[in-house]
């Protein structure tokens, strides 16, 4: 009985992990709702946002012939993966006076898939 309960615990240990890390390819999905505003990829131009390329680990309001509102550029945010999980659950919260109208993600899960999938998007 022992076993069985420490195999349980080391096989929800590996999917909290997986979880944490997030999966991209699910996370192409959960961008569907992004890119109505933002582009990725090859040829991605600025559009009512920023091109998302290379955006993990780049300096907030700072992507090239994007015109970004006074509270980005003035935010001094680095989107790392912590900034983005708690900017992407509720933009109006982190940065009041963004431009970006979106409500928000609210599943944890979906956070971790977007931001894994961004991860990938390398800047051009």
């Amino acid at each position: 009985m022992k076993r069985l309960a420490i195999a349980g615990l080391a096989a929800l240990a590996l999917m909290s992990s997986a979880w944490a890390d997030g999966d991209a390819s699910a996370g192409a999905t959960v961008f569907a709702q992004c890119s109505a505003c933002h582009a990725v990829g090859a040829g991605a131009q600025n559009s009512v946002g920023p091109v998302l390329n290379g955006v993990v680990g780049r300096p907030a309001g700072t992507y090239p012939s994007y015109r970004y509102s006074s509270a980005m550029r003035k935010s001094g945010l680095t989107w790392d993966e912590a900034t983005l999980k708690q900017y992407l659950k509720g933009p109006d919260k982190l940065v009041p006076g963004s431009k970006m109208a979106f409500p928000g993600l609210a599943s944890d899960a979906d956070l971790a898939n977007v931001i894994a999938y961004l991860k990938q998007q390398k800047a051009e």
